[in-house]
């Protein structure tokens, strides 16, 4: 880097004491310093100190682009801190910094914990559920809060879901003189500080976690009869093959169980559904997994919800698929695109067998029973029989 005009640092709350040789120097050199008001009086900056917006705006730091700047931010200014937002609107010759040690560092080291087991999660301005994919018997999870008060509800809010014998640690300004940490069980959790510089580590006990495997169960979902039922889903799931980051397209969604699971593997997914009920369905699914940030649903029909969308990774169609519809998806695909198409009617039926005799791929007619009473006995009820067929572009 030939010559940066903005130095991000990251400073803890021992203050300058803490900072590095280099990051006193470009303290020094800045005409500017950004920081939160705590940032600021932890280096002693007065006169050349401007207290962040709030909410958060980078504009006001490039507004100085080419005069010698810095940024305080709390510890590692890359992990959940201003850092990677301040970077993206930069190239990579304009800055520099120097981080100082997380919260979730400083949480590790004091419970030793290994931090490549822990979950990280910010939570100042996300909601709770953003937990539920992390819970299970033993898991450690460390979380950074909006402030006491959020310590306190979120103690409540694992109670009131079967976790309240959950180990329950409260750390508050970690590294520096004022360090307090306390250990409790969250249903017996009383609020005992105070202040916004607060950390929740916990080691969960008592419910058990959802599984990690496809094919929940559909009672975890809400929704009025149209889903993609468990075993049938599992199936849907194998062939759409989910990975991290990858997008799904979800038409015809019904409850968005599909989305769900794709999500819980890391992707991210459009769930275009026709009817605003199950539309609701979909979204109230999406919040009670903790996943309404990965999920975007569109009540809508297909052609003209998708038209404008950046294209998926996989598509899922659960209904309603015909030759219009492919039309319109089909050639709006790239190359190694998954498709995986699902019917229980005759018509769509002869449709797939069409489609797969054309663009080739994989049909298969899937059917199911399940034991039910007969009488004093038992015997199979039969579901209607699924024809899936799945193909790449």
């Amino acid at each position: 880097m030939a010559d940066p005009w903005l130095t991000i640092i990251g400073i803890g709350e021992d203050g300058l004491a803490g900072l590095s040789e280099a990051s006193r120097k470009a303290l020094d050199d800045a005409e500017t310093v950004f920081g939160g008001e705590r940032h600021l009086a932890l280096a002693g900056i007065t006169g050349r100190g401007r207290p962040w917006p709030v909410p958060f705006d980078a504009e006001i730091v490039l507004s100085c682009r080419g005069r010698p700047t810095a940024v305080l931010a709390s510890g590692d200014p890359f992990w959940h801190g201003a850092g990677a937002s301040l970077a993206e609107k930069l190239h990579g010759d304009e800055w520099i910094a120097y981080a100082a040690p997380s919260t979730f560092s400083l949480v590790a080291a004091r419970l030793g914990w290994r931090l490549e087991s822990v979950a990280c999660l910010g939570l100042h301005a996300a909601p709770f559920e953003r937990l539920v994919p992390h819970l299970a018997r033993g898991a450690r999870i460390i979380c950074l809060v909006r402030d006491a008060k959020a310590a306190g509800d979120l103690a409540k809010w694992l109670t009131a879901r079967g976790w309240g014998a959950s180990a329950f640690w409260t750390l508050a300004a970690l590294g520096g003189p004022r360090e307090r940490i306390n250990a409790h069980r969250a249903d017996s959790f009383a609020g005992d500080l105070a202040g916004n510089l607060v950390a929740v580590a916990v080691e969960a006990a008592g419910a058990q976690g959802i599984p990690h495997s496809s094919g929940l169960s559909d009672e975890l979902f809400v929704h009025d009869g149209q889903i993609t039922k468990r075993p049938v889903r599992a199936l849907a799931l194998s062939a759409l093959a989910p990975r991290p980051g990858e997008r799904l397209w979800d038409i015809g969604a019904g409850s968005g169980s599909i989305s769900v699971e794709w999500t819980l593997c890391g992707g991210t997914a459009i769930a275009v559904e026709a009817r605003e009920d199950r539309a609701a369905n979909i979204r109230s699914n999406a919040t009670a997994f903790g996943l309404a940030h990965r999920i975007t649903v569109i009540a809508g029909k297909a052609a003209e919800a998708l038209a404008t969308l950046d294209g998926p990774d996989a598509v899922f169609i659960g209904g309603g698929l015909d030759i219009a519809m492919f039309d319109a998806i089909w050639p709006r695909l790239s190359p190694g695109t998954r498709l995986v198409a699902h019917s229980v009617t005759l018509e769509t039926e002869a449709l797939l067998g069409e489609l797969h005799q054309r663009h080739g791929g994989e049909l298969m007619r899937v059917e199911i029973a399940h034991a039910a009473s007969l009488g004093r006995y038992r015997s199979w009820e039969a579901v209607r029989p699924v024809v899936q067929w799945s193909a790449v572009r």
